[in-house]
């Protein structure tokens, strides 16, 4: 699948089948977080790959979107360096960017995949770092459920040239 199909024909993949993804597999998909830009280049991004079926399952049971960790067989968590980052508030533009990069990575991939939004609500992010026992500095951002999709949404037509603007509203 070439970048442009995948930009236009990625979907939020809720029902996985139950097979695992490989080790190597969800390193590379790290690997296009990685890539994504940040400002600076000063990447304060980090991941944790979640297999571990009792977190998955907590984590589906406190957050009300993310039922679908019930049957992922993985996820990606990407946290934000406030160290790292270029400057104050920074760092959750730079980990949108990686948040990105996976789902689009994942779809080329033929993976299925949904982001999973925990910044800024407050309290999912606090849960996340007990849960993921993040020291004080790195902060939840995004989950991205992770699978082989048992589903094929429709893909909608969303292009609005009544959105688009030309050197001035």
């Amino acid at each position: 699948m070439d970048a442009l199909d995948a930009l236009l024909t990625r979907r939020s993949i809720r029902k996985y089948d139950d097979r695992e993804l490989p080790n190597d597999l969800l390193e590379e998909l790290i690997k296009y977080g990685m890539y994504a830009p940040s400002a600076c280049n000063k990447q304060p991004r980090h991941f944790i790959i979640i297999k571990e079926r009792k977190l998955l399952n907590e984590i589906a049971d406190f957050h009300p979107n993310a039922k679908m960790l019930k049957n992922a067989p993985c996820a990606i968590l990407i946290c934000g360096d406030e160290i790292k980052a270029h400057d104050k508030g920074y760092w959750p533009v730079d980990c949108s960017a990686a948040t990105q990069n996976i789902l689009i990575g994942a779809h080329a991939r033929g993976l299925g995949a949904c982001w999973l939004g925990i910044y800024p609500r407050e309290e999912r992010i606090a849960t996340m770092k007990k849960i993921m026992n993040l020291p004080d500095h790195i902060h939840a951002f995004s989950l991205i459920s992770l699978g082989y999709p048992a589903e094929t949404p429709r893909i909608p037509q969303r292009f609005d040239a009544s959105r688009i603007h030309l050197n001035a509203w």
